[in-house]
C-alpha cells in the first residue's frame, strides 16, 4: 500500500487530479504546468489532498459524528443547529500530525523559492467535485487571506476545513443528493497577490450576457476581487476583440467603461476582509491601462484554447509590484451551454382588462408590478424586473430600461429613445400611450404585451403567455440582403447570433447622446460655455487630459462594438444626423445652436460639417472613424452621409473628410449617401459619380416628397410610404443607381409591418433591405416569400 499524499505542490498537479485535489487547485496546476509559456502568471502555491482530508475525518471518531449529525438534520433538526454543531467538531478535533509537519515543511519551501522568511499566503477551499459538469461547488466555502507564518497558515487550514460545512454547503448537497461525506475538500495555498493595494476582477472568455464568442469580458475594481465577485461595486468593463489580438499594431480593446468603484475590499485581522470606501480619484480613474487589458486578455485566451471551452478567470494586481497574475481558472458552465441558434416568439394565451394601448416596440410580452417614475433614480431604487413607466425617457434612463421586463410611456413615437433603446435591448415597450402615468399605478402587476402586431397593450394583472422558439439555422436564404439597424453598443453583442448580412444603419447620434453626451464644439471651444457648463464638461472629460480625445475615444469605441459584433459583414455607419434643437440639449451645446423655426429641414447632416459653425465638430467625428478603421482594424465600417442636399456639397464634405484622413478608398474605406431628399434621387447618377452607395431614409424620402411633417399627429394618416409618388422615386433611384454600378438599401420600419412593402422592394431591385433587430426574422420571411413569387 502506498504511503498517503498529504500535501502535492502545485507545479505537480494537472487537471486530471480534480478528485485529489478539487476543481481549483487542479486548475492552477494545470495553468502552472502548461500555461507559463504563453506568458501567463500564476502565484504558486501547494495543495492538501482529499486523502489528508478523509484522514482528519479518521481522527477521534470525527467523520462518524459527522454522520449523526446529518441523520438528525434528515430527522428535522435545523439546518443553523446542525452546521454549528458539525463545524464545532472539526475545529475541535486536531489536524493529523503529518498533516501539520507536511503543510508546515510545503510552506517552508515556498518562503525559500519566494526568497522571503514569512511570505503572506491566501488559504482557499477547494472541493473535489467542485466545477464538475453535474454540480458546482464553487463560492460555498472559505477564502482567508494575508495568512503570514506557520501557525497562523495550520488555523487557516484548520477553518477550511470546517467551511466544508457550512449552512449553505450542506443545504446545497442536500438539495443536489450528493452524500455530505462524499465530497472531500483539499486546502490550496497560494502566495499572496497584493491587490489590496492594487485591482482585482474576473475574465470571461465570451460575453456572458449574450453568448457573443468573439469577446473578452474583463472586470476589475480597486482592492481585492471579492467586491467584484460579490457584486458589492461597480467595477469598470473592458472587452476586448479576440479576432484583433493577433496584431501588435491594433488596438483590440475595443469598450471601456469606468464603473463607480465606490467601495474596495481591503485586508482585516486574521486573515479577514472587510470594505472601505474609495476616493474620488479612484473612482474615476481605469483600474486597468490598455496594455494590461491586452495582456490579460491574451492570457485568458491561451487558456480558453488550452481547455477547448470558455473560461472563467480571477485576476489580481498586485499593487508593490504592478504585476498581474490569474489566480483561477475555471470553465464558463451557463452561456457557452445555451443554443446560439434560438429566438425566442411570444403569444398571450390569456386576456384581462386593457389599461392603456400605444405603438408596440418589438413582439415581446413583458410582466411585473409597475414603478411609475418622474426621473431617472438610482439603480437601488428600481427593483429588477419592474414595468418602467414614465413620460419620455432620455440616455439618462438607460440604466434603468436594462433591468426592465417592460417600458411605457406616455409619448415617443417609433424611433423615439425608448422605442429603439428598447428594441436593441430586447425588452417590450409599448410608447406613445398618451396617459400611462395617469392610469398605471405605482406597484400594481401588469402584463404589457407587444406580441398582437402594431399596436401594444398593457393589460391588468399576470396575462398569461406562451413562449416559442425559432431556429435561425433554418431561416430561409435570400437574394436580398437583410441587415441591421443598431445604435447602442451595449446592445449589439445581444444580437451577433442572426444570421444578418451586416449593419444598414448605425446611429452615430444615438452614440454621441449615450456615450458621449458632451457637444463636440464645447470640447474644442470651451471659451463660449457658461460656468455651469464648463464644471459639467470637465466631470465628464476627468482622467482625459486632452477635452477633445474624450469625445474621439468614447465615440470610437462605441463604432468598434457594433463594427465587432458583425464583422466581416459591413456596417454602414451614418455620421451625425441631430437637428438643431436636439444638439442643444447636449452638454455645452446651447451656444452652438442657432434656433430654428423648422429643424427637421433646417441645419442638419452635410450642411454642417464643412460649415465654420461645426466644422471642428465634424472633425472629431473623423477622428473617431479613423480610429475605428486603422487602430482598431475594423475595417469593415462603411460611411455614411445623411441629407446631402446637392452634388456641391456632396464635393465640399468629402474634401473635409479627406482632409481628415478619411479619403475614398484609403485602406478601402467606401462611403454612401442617404437617399431622403428628392434632389438625391432626381440626381441619382450624379450623386452615383461621388459615392459607392446609396441607403434609403423613407421616413424622411416621404415627408420631402409628400410635404407632410412626420412629426404631425394632424397628417399622420395622410404620412405613406407606399404613395406611388414614393415608391416610383424609390424605383427610379434603384435603376439609376445600378447602372452605375452602385447598391442601394432602405432602412426603415415599414418592411416589417407591411410585408406587401417588403415584396415592392424586392420587385423593385433593391440590394438591402435594413430593420430593427426584433424584425428580422419577419422581414427575412416576408423577402424570402417575395423573392419566391
Amino acid at each position: 500500500m502506498s504511503p498517503i499524499r498529504r500535501v502535492i505542490p502545485f507545479a505537480e498537479l494537472g487537471r486530471a487530479d480534480v478528485g485529489l485535489v478539487g476543481g481549483k487547485n487542479a486548475s492552477l496546476g494545470e495553468l502552472i504546468a502548461h500555461l507559463a509559456p504563453a506568458g501567463v502568471k500564476v502565484p504558486d502555491g501547494f495543495a492538501t489532498t482529499a486523502d489528508a482530508f478523509r484522514e482528519l475525518l479518521g481522527t477521534e471518531g470525527l467523520g462518524d459524528r459527522i454522520a449523526r449529525h446529518v441523520s438528525a438534520l434528515h430527522d428535522g433538526a435545523p439546518l443553523a443547529q446542525v452546521g454549528a454543531a458539525i463545524r464545532a467538531d472539526v475545529i475541535a478535533t486536531p489536524l493529523p500530525a503529518a498533516l501539520e509537519n507536511e503543510i508546515t515543511k510545503a510552506y517552508a519551501r515556498l518562503a525559500h523559492e519566494a526568497g522571503r522568511t514569512r511570505p503572506d499566503v491566501a488559504v482557499r477551499s477547494s472541493a473535489t467535485a467542485e466545477d464538475l459538469p453535474e454540480a458546482s461547488f464553487a463560492g460555498q466555502q472559505e477564502t482567508f487571506l494575508n495568512v503570514r507564518g506557520p501557525k497562523a497558515l495550520l488555523d487557516a487550514c484548520h477553518r477550511c476545513y470546517a467551511s466544508l460545512f457550512t449552512d449553505r454547503a450542506i443545504d446545497y448537497r442536500e438539495r443536489m443528493r450528493f452524500d455530505q461525506l462524499s465530497v472531500a475538500l483539499s486546502v490550496g495555498v497560494q502566495l499572496m497577490v497584493r491587490s489590496d493595494l492594487g485591482g482585482a476582477g474576473v475574465v470571461f472568455t465570451l460575453d456572458t450576457e449574450t453568448g457573443f464568442p468573439d469577446a473578452v469580458v474583463i472586470s476589475a475594481a480597486w482592492g481585492l476581487g471579492e467586491s467584484v465577485v460579490s457584486g458589492q461595486v461597480d467595477p469598470d468593463e473592458y472587452v476586448v476583440f479576440k479576432p484583433l489580438l493577433g496584431d501588435p499594431a491594433l488596438n483590440p480593446v475595443i469598450r471601456v467603461a469606468v464603473g463607480a468603484k465606490r467601495g474596495k475590499v481591503v485586508y482585516a485581522e486574521g486573515g479577514l476582509t472587510h470594505t472601505v470606501g474609495t476616493t474620488e480619484a479612484e473612482r474615476a480613474s481605469r483600474v486597468l491601462a490598455d496594455g494590461e487589458v491586452r495582456a490579460l486578455a491574451g492570457w485568458a485566451v491561451a487558456v480558453e484554447e488550452h481547455y477547448g471551452t470558455p473560461m472563467d478567470l480571477e485576476w489580481a494586481k498586485d499593487g508593490r509590484t504592478g504585476e498581474i497574475f490569474v489566480v483561477q481558472a475555471r470553465p464558463e458552465t451557463v452561456r457557452s451551454r445555451s443554443s446560439n441558434t434560438v429566438l425566442r416568439r411570444y403569444r398571450l394565451t390569456g386576456s384581462g382588462e386593457r389599461l392603456a394601448t400605444g405603438i408596440a416596440v418589438g413582439d415581446a410580452v413583458g410582466a411585473g408590478p409597475v414603478c411609475a417614475l418622474g426621473s431617472p433614480v438610482e439603480l437601488e431604487r428600481f427593483p429588477a424586473g419592474s414595468v418602467l413607466v414614465t413620460t419620455v425617457t432620455d440616455p439618462d434612463w438607460e440604466p434603468l430600461m436594462k433591468r426592465a421586463a417592460a417600458i411605457v410611456t406616455d409619448h415617443g413615437g417609433r424611433t423615439s429613445h425608448a422605442a429603439i433603446v428598447s428594441r436593441e435591448l430586447g425588452v417590450p415597450a409599448v410608447v406613445g400611450t398618451g396617459d400611462a402615468t395617469t392610469v398605471l399605478t405605482d406597484g400594481r402587476s401588469v402584463t404589457v404585451s407587444c406580441a398582437e402586431g402594431s399596436q401594444g397593450h398593457v393589460y391588468a394583472g399576470r396575462v398569461g403567455f406562451e413562449e416559442s422558439e425559432v431556429d435561425l439555422a433554418g431561416l430561409p436564404r435570400t437574394r436580398t440582403k437583410v441587415m441591421l439597424n443598431l445604435a447602442d453598443p451595449d446592445a449589439a453583442f445581444r444580437w451577433w447570433q442572426l444570421p444578418a448580412d451586416g449593419v444598414g444603419l448605425a446611429r452615430m447620434e444615438f452614440m454621441v447622446a449615450h456615450q458621449v453626451k458632451v457637444h463636440p464644439m464645447a470640447l474644442v471651444h470651451p471659451e463660449r460655455l457658461t460656468h455651469e457648463d464648463r464644471r459639467a464638461v470637465d466631470r465628464l472629460t476627468e482622467g482625459y487630459p486632452d477635452p477633445a480625445e474624450y469625445f474621439v475615444d468614447r465615440l470610437a469605441r462605441g463604432v468598434a462594438t457594433i463594427a465587432a459584433s458583425r464583422r466581416p459583414a459591413p456596417v454602414i455607419l451614418r455620421t451625425s444626423d441631430f437637428k438643431t434643437n436636439e444638439y442643444a440639449k447636449l452638454v455645452g451645446g446651447t451656444p452652438f445652436e442657432p434656433a430654428e423655426a423648422n429643424p427637421m429641414i433646417g441645419w442638419r447632416g452635410a450642411s454642417r460639417y464643412y460649415s465654420d459653425g461645426y466644422r471642428d465638430g465634424f472633425a472629431l467625428e473623423c477622428r473617431a472613424v479613423r480610429r475605428v478603421r486603422e487602430e482598431f482594424g475594423l475595417t469593415n465600417t462603411v460611411v455614411m452621409i445623411p441629407f446631402c442636399r446637392s452634388t456641391n456639397e456632396a464635393d465640399r464634405v468629402l474634401e473635409v473628410m479627406a482632409q481628415e484622413g478619411l479619403e475614398r478608398d484609403r485602406y478601402g474605406l467606401r462611403v454612401y449617401v442617404m437617399a431622403e431628399i428628392p434632389a438625391n434621387v432626381i440626381l441619382a447618377r450624379e450623386f452615383a459619380e461621388r459615392f459607392d452607395g446609396f441607403s434609403i431614409g423613407s421616413n424622411d424620402l416621404t415627408q420631402l416628397t409628400l410635404g407632410i411633417d412626420r412629426d404631425s399627429t394632424e397628417l399622420a394618416a395622410l404620412f405613406d410610404e407606399t404613395n406611388p409618388a414614393v415608391t416610383r422615386s424609390i424605383e427610379n433611384l434603384v435603376t439609376a443607381a445600378h447602372d452605375a454600378g452602385r447598391p442601394v438599401g432602405l432602412c426603415g420600419q415599414r418592411p416589417s409591418d407591411d410585408p406587401s412593402f417588403a415584396a415592392f422592394l424586392v420587385g423593385a431591385g433593391i440590394d438591402s433591405i435594413s430593420v430593427a433587430p426584433d424584425s428580422f426574422v419577419t422581414v427575412k420571411q416576408h423577402v424570402a416569400a417575395a423573392e419566391q413569387q
